[in-house]
């Protein structure tokens, strides 16, 4: 496999405006963190930008931040908690579930995947986050698309187009995001023993409040049988954990976790987390500590799960118990994490037709080539989506070079 290194956006350009001509499709990564999630790319030419990885500008005041698409997430993050900042929609990390180096992850890749953590459901995802980008396209032009501020975007703001394309639709060199203050404080609010219908409710009353919950999740005993990890140590032997998250200023927080803990009270008697230990909660939930490819349950697939909030809890229990598999919910149960047992196609044909009923959709973020060949990792869309899909495409990358199949099966030749 040809691996093609570029020193700046010319070269990117260069590069895709030879893949056009001679017809060679190209796999664009960063670290390549992330190249087992999504169909199996049709190329032998891989397109490295893990050189572009600067900070091109950081204005803590001004609340963004500039930065090439190579620099790892890391690098960014760690510079950004220096100043007490940080992004709102707590990237994911990807290694824990995929056994990948971990800290390998790019900006680039967090855009293209959009994949948000906890926070998800008070701050958006990463296309929230995303004010502008220069990228080149599948025409091997270079554009320009947003800017630096939050209003300055008229028409068609295409630079969201980008977040959660997977490399599908451009090369993204550099882009620009904004960035939130870190919170002074948070507590979570640990509730045991609730089986999946009760945790669902009692998230739904949590996130229902006026308590500003910033995360809310559950963790079935099951899921815990390791014992290990921030998770595995917080929890008691065979119980479920519910965890609920607040956060700000110090004497707002105090003050809501008691107000939340009484409200809590007909599911419980809640015990209280606060800060460090609370944040490796929340990144252990975020990257689905549980599912850990080096834990019990490594070699099973795992599935990305979104579906109604309130539909969560009895879904991902009927799923765990037709499979023999295992969950944990996010998102106040809008998002189910479902590993289930080694299959020729993953459950997938069982698990969306149980996702039709409730209008969700399902991703295989963990599976073998030979599975992802097998099946749409990605949730087959309905026909007029498609349409309108096949249609973005071919306005960004007519000759469809840029991540060749990596989101459709029927693109990879």
């Amino acid at each position: 496999m040809d691996t093609l290194k570029v020193r700046d956006a010319k070269d990117v350009e260069q590069v895709v405006r030879d893949a056009i001509a001679g017809e060679q499709p190209l796999e664009i990564v960063g670290h390549g963190s992330r190249r087992a999630i999504g169909q199996v790319t049709a190329t032998n030419a891989v397109l490295d930008l893990s050189t572009l990885n600067a900070v091109t500008s950081y204005e803590p005041n001004e609340l963004i931040v500039t930065v090439q698409a190579g620099a790892p997430l890391a690098d960014v993050l760690s510079l950004m908690d220096s100043k007490n900042q940080h992004f709102g929609f707590e990237p994911m990390d990807t290694s824990v579930l995929l056994g990948a180096s971990a800290g390998r992850g790019t900006i680039g890749g967090m855009i293209a995947a959009g994949l948000a953590g906890p926070r998800r459901i008070r701050s958006g995802g990463p296309r929230d986050h995303l004010l502008g980008a220069t990228a080149v396209s599948g025409f091997g032009d270079i554009f320009v698309t947003g800017g630096r501020v939050v209003k300055n975007v008229t028409g068609y703001d295409l630079c969201k187009l980008l977040a959660g394309s997977w490399g599908t639709l451009s090369v993204m060199t550099e882009v620009t995001l904004k960035v939130m203050p870190q919170p002074e404080s948070e507590i979570t609010l640990v509730l045991r023993g609730l089986d999946d219908l009760a945790a669902n409710r009692a998230m739904t009353a949590a996130l229902g409040s006026s308590f500003d919950v910033s995360a809310a999740a559950h963790v079935p005993a099951s899921a815990l049988r390791g014992g290990n990890g921030a998770l595995g140590q917080l929890g008691a032997p065979g119980l479920a954990l519910t965890l609920v998250r607040v956060e700000g200023i110090d004497v707002s927080v105090a003050d809501r976790a008691r107000s939340l803990a009484t409200l809590l009270k007909a599911f419980g008697a809640a015990d209280e987390v606060g800060d460090d230990a609370s944040r490796a909660i929340w990144a252990a939930v975020r990257d689905v500590e549980p599912f850990a490819a080096t834990g019990e349950l490594g070699v099973w697939p795992v599935w990305r799960i979104v579906c109604p909030p309130t539909a969560g809890g009895a879904f991902g229990q009927r799923l765990a118990q037709e499979t023999g598999g295992e969950v944990v919910y996010d998102w106040g149960g809008g998002l189910v994490w479902a590993a289930l047992p080694p299959s020729a196609d993953a459950h997938a044909a069982l698990l969306r037709e149980r996702l039709k009923a409730i209008g969700g959709h399902a991703m295989l973020l963990r599976g073998s080539e030979a599975v992802r060949g097998a099946i749409d990792v990605f949730h087959p869309q309905a026909p007029g989506v498609a349409a309108l899909s096949q249609r973005v495409k071919h306005s960004f990358d007519p000759g469809n070079i840029l991540n060749r199949g990596r989101m459709r099966r029927d693109q990879q030749t």
